[in-house]
């Protein structure tokens, strides 16, 4: 299943200080992904696949190594550049899901899309693709979670972004409404060729990936290719 990676680690370090002691979040991460893959990354909490994650979306910066995305170095980029990178390369998913509550369902996609620009998606396709066709003027607090994070995926996916980052996605939700979102999310990668990686505790969700990349103490200690991954639906959670 591999094939050119989208993304390249090299022996990526990553400090936190807390106080007069230091913290390494990640040691020495050395790992490929292959573009159009559904990627899992595997720990448990405080193992590092958060901090991974931020790594790659370019919201925090790394203290030695190179991570290669789409054949870019981020790691030398200035502010201004990440900031470009972050609007149209990168689509992000969150646990709380972070939509405005003040804007509707269409107008919290409509403004990921107006950010990234002429080749945005489509927001309202986005949200018949997610299943939101008729909740498009709803607001936030007028949808149940799980639709609250299609909402949020569909905002991801509009900005039309060439690798999305979700982190925990499932994890406010419940097991049947965090089956369909896993759900869409696969069906999304399949028709749209993005390369999503989610960052996840839960092994269940690490046999739908294409990839799992296994974390521990801020090392990679191993990565699984997964040449039949079962659907969400499949999966014994």
């Amino acid at each position: 299943m591999s094939g050119t990676p989208l993304i390249s680690l090299k022996d990526v370090i990553k400090h936190y200080v807390l106080g007069s002691e230091q913290i390494t979040a990640l040691d020495g991460v050395t790992v490929d992904i292959p573009a159009g893959e559904f990627v899992v990354v595997l720990g448990p909490s405080g193992s590092g696949k958060t901090t991974l994650l931020n790594l790659l979306g370019g919201l925090e910066a790394a203290a030695a190594g190179t991570i290669c995305v789409d054949g870019e170095d981020i790691t030398r980029l200035s502010e201004a550049a990440l900031t470009q990178y972050r609007r149209h390369k990168v689509g992000f998913v969150f646990q709380f899901f972070n939509l405005l509550p003040t804007l509707t369902a269409l107008e919290n996609v409509d403004m990921a899309a107006e950010m990234a620009g002429a080749h945005a998606h489509d927001p309202r396709d986005m949200l018949a693709r997610v299943g939101l066709g008729e909740r498009m003027s709803h607001y936030p607090g007028q949808l149940s979670g799980g639709q609250q994070q299609r909402v949020a995926v569909a905002r991801a996916l509009a900005k039309n972004p060439t690798l999305v980052l979700a982190d925990e996605p499932t994890g406010s939700l419940d097991k049947e409404t965090g089956i369909e979102v896993l759900q869409v999310m696969r069906d999304l990668n399949r028709q749209t060729g993005q390369t999503f990686v989610v960052v996840t505790h839960n092994s269940a969700i690490s046999t739908i990936a294409d990839r799992v990349v296994r974390i521990s103490g801020g090392k990679v200690y191993m990565v699984v290719e997964n040449p039949e991954p079962f659907e969400p639906s499949e999966v014994d959670w």
